[in-house]
């Protein structure tokens, strides 16, 4: 498979750190990265990362090209995702966050790329796709959305849950770390919670997987509330989701949780009482905290959940790239 990286930001960088370190990703080709930072800022912040720590092998910056350890990868600098050469390309990771119509998603077509894969929400896409709910749904879609970080987290755990118990209704809230859409200093944004430092308080806010679950899993559309809470920590969030199931739980819920994480090629489970950092760069997209979960009766559950919004979306990145690429 032939990828091209548009946007080398915290997903671009974290999803070819996967393909160059996984023995699984020994087939993929990068062909081309593409970003308007300055090549050697990008090397540079390539090769020191504040949360994975420092890359193992040599990182240089050549001209027009990002070399780590043998590899030379072609590097441009283009604002139009229309005008790069993509020709050969199966799949483009649109990795910028700035692509928001169908027009826009489309030019990666244009420039040659078979497949046009986003990484987040965006309304233009043909299919919002998240491996382990309704990646069985991606037909002949050429532009697809991957969704958000905590959607891929919650809606293979619900999509799992609806099928064996029936969700009547339920709330999530998402305990997310701080990102780059909040200051580190009190700046004027949008949402006004939003607006204080990032790294000094919780701030409440709300998150776009509430919106996201109903178009990925449809038989849940306006049975599931959530809300957020950004953290100040660097890396991994969390889920707590409380659900009010159809069918009556049969036994210890853990076992339910222990069976859907043995089932699910993207659901984790861990019975030791953890903390955030343990989870860092856990590939999967939820990693189920066994002794959090409650139940007050046979028809409700509390499950408590980790996932590393960076590692894990990025390893469904890819996931989603080689499942467009194999049609």
């Amino acid at each position: 498979m032939r990828i091209a990286i548009n946007g080398f930001g915290r997903i671009g960088r974290t999803i070819l750190r996967q393909i160059l370190t996984r023995t699984d990703c020994a087939g993929i080709e990068v062909a081309s990265i593409n970003d308007i930072a300055p090549l050697d800022t990008c090397a540079y912040l390539f090769r020191y990362d504040s949360v994975f720590g420092p890359f193992q092998d040599a990182v240089t910056a050549g001209p027009g090209r990002l070399g780590v350890g043998d590899r030379a990868i072609p590097f441009t600098s283009k604002h139009d995702l229309g005008a790069l050469d993509l020709s050969g390309v199966d799949v483009v990771l649109e990795c910028t966050g700035t692509v928001g119509t169908r027009e826009g998603a489309a030019r990666g077509l244009s420039a040659g790329a078979r497949n046009v894969l986003i990484s987040g929400p965006c309304d233009a896409a043909e299919r919002t796709l998240v491996i382990g709910a309704n990646e069985d749904t991606l037909g002949d879609a050429r532009i697809v959305s991957n969704a958000s970080c905590t959607t891929n987290a919650l809606a293979p755990l619900l999509r799992a849950i609806h099928d064996d118990r029936g969700i009547a209704r339920g709330h999530t809230t998402t305990i997310h770390c701080y990102t780059g859409s909040q200051p580190m200093v009190d700046a004027p944004r949008g949402d006004l919670a939003r607006s204080r430092a990032g790294a000094l308080s919780m701030v409440p806010t709300t998150s776009s997987a509430t919106r996201l679950v109903g178009r990925v899993l449809p038989a849940l559309e306006g049975r599931i509330t959530g809300a957020a809470v950004r953290v100040p920590v660097a890396s991994v969030s969390a889920i707590d989701a409380v659900l009010t199931l159809e069918r009556p739980l049969e036994g210890d819920p853990k076992d339910l949780l222990r069976r859907i994480a043995t089932a699910s090629p993207v659901i984790g489970a861990i019975d030791d009482p953890c903390v955030s950092s343990d989870l860092r760069a856990r590939p999967e997209s939820l990693v189920i905290a066994l002794p959090e979960t409650l139940s007050a009766d046979p028809h409700q559950v509390r499950v408590f959940g980790w996932y590393d919004n960076e590692w894990g979306f990025s390893a469904r990145m890819i996931d989603m790239a080689r499942a467009m690429a194999a049609r």
